[in-house]
């Protein structure tokens, strides 16, 4: 069933998501882990080999400079968050969320987010579009489920610039 205000929001996701496939397909195991800065937020294994985020419940000052490892394990976590919520699953705690690694896989670890947040949306209709929004406003009746895609979009295209940036940042330094 074609919802107008749905599809508008699914084909702003997928033209940043676009964007965001052109840095994608130029990652480069090394530029995961690349720390542009001396104060730095990054991914770093456990004895286990897991990898979990640097992570401050308040924010510091100031904030730290993240990787672009940190920015695709924080871009996953929302994302698949909003999903669960998008999907009516049990949404997955921050703690849970492990980084799957650098190079291809985390690279295949977002793009299966990407089509598990596809897959959420084809599923809305109108109705659910005009519910109140479970995330990331717990539950602020001011705020829809339409607005929970729009934040998603805005959140995407930042996440893109700023891994983007980075990418470019490393690629352009010094010995390369």
């Amino acid at each position: 069933m074609r919802t107008p205000q749905r599809d508008l929001l699914k084909w702003q996701f997928d033209l940043t998501w676009s964007l965001f496939e052109y840095h994608l397909e130029r990652l480069e195991p090394e530029d995961f882990l690349w720390e542009p800065a001396p104060l730095c937020w990054t991914v770093r294994p456990d004895a286990g080999g897991r990898w979990w985020p640097d992570w401050a419940d308040t924010e510091p000052e100031p904030v730290p400079a993240p990787t672009i490892g940190w920015l695709s394990w924080h871009l996953g976590w929302w994302l698949g968050t909003a999903a669960d919520h998008a999907s009516g699953r049990t949404p997955r705690e921050r703690s849970d969320v492990a980084w799957p690694g650098g190079g291809e896989a985390a690279v295949a670890w977002l793009r299966g987010l990407r089509e598990d947040w596809s897959a959420a949306l084809e599923g809305l209709t109108d109705a659910d579009l005009d519910r109140t929004a479970p995330f990331p406003w717990q539950n602020d009746p001011d705020h829809t489920v339409a607005h929970m895609i729009a934040w998603v979009n805005a959140e995407l295209m930042k996440n893109v610039a700023e891994i983007g940036h980075l990418r470019l940042l490393r690629a352009a330094g010094p010995g390369r």
